[in-house]
């Protein structure tokens, strides 16, 4: 599997859908796989803060019967483990306190990580203010990092990587009002060198383009493409013609 940090010693971006389990139906899933045929996605996320309907392993399977696409589980805690994907974002809520969400649910799920053949990506997931409160913010009752404050994310990031997570990933949240800004991103992205993930109220092809430009090395969409299916053309669009030219401009 391409890694990201494949994409980012390439200078190439990626683009990830993120599927709710709970939220899509399986006629709308199959719609979408056929759509990505003319508009590439490069991952599927699978997973949320709170599933209710622990159907990941049907998800997983349709996109298998339609698609060559990697899928890597986005878990919300250890129940959410389903072995069929290609990988898991091991996630650590570093900008939060609760220490079942930085390490206690990973010490219960690591034996089951271990036999499952994944590849396991450690990630520190940093959860930004976004105008409104998220599910993570709640379930994990952990406070987002604020939106105007670049250098606590920067800070934060910092002591990830330092500590040896493979990827950072910032998150504004489903149904986020506002995406995490350009400054945060940037402040991020000056700092470390492994890949950045960013996610939550991306829902423009403007707001794509911002995220990549300030140093995002994948950007997620999910609620987005939900409420508005053109949103995927224009995505997938802004995603390819930023590729293009960072070829054009190291050619």
């Amino acid at each position: 599997m391409t890694t990201l940090r494949d994409y980012k010693q390439s200078g190439r971006k990626a683009f990830a859908v993120l599927l709710d389990p709970d939220k899509i139906e399986q006629h709308e899933l199959s719609q979408l796989l056929t759509r990505t045929a003319d508009y590439p996605v490069d991952f599927f996320l699978v997973g949320g803060s709170l599933v209710t309907d622990y159907s990941h392993k049907d998800v997983i399977a349709t996109i298998r019967r339609q698609s060559t696409i990697p899928i890597i589980l986005f878990p919300g805690n250890l129940l959410h483990i389903e072995s069929s994907a290609d990988a898991i974002l091991l996630l650590s809520l570093i900008s939060g306190r609760n220490p079942d969400f930085l390490i206690g649910q990973h010490v219960i799920a690591a034996p089951l990580l271990k036999k499952s053949g994944m590849e396991i990506l450690s990630t520190g997931y940093m959860v930004v203010d976004s105008g409104t409160q998220t599910t993570v913010s709640y379930i994990s009752g952990t406070m987002p990092l604020p939106y105007d404050k670049p250098g606590v994310a920067a800070c934060t990031a910092m002591a990830g990587e330092m500590l040896g997570l493979q990827l950072m990933y910032l998150d504004a949240g489903s149904g986020a009002r506002l995406p995490v800004s350009s400054d945060m991103i940037a402040a991020v992205r000056r700092v470390v060198d492994v890949p950045i993930i960013v996610g939550g109220g991306i829902n423009s092809g403007e707001k794509a383009y911002a995220a990549l430009k300030a140093g995002a090395d994948m950007i997620v969409v999910g609620n987005g493409i939900e409420q508005d299916p053109d949103l995927l053309p224009q995505l997938s669009t802004v995603v390819r013609e930023f590729n293009q030219s960072v070829v054009q401009l190291n050619s």
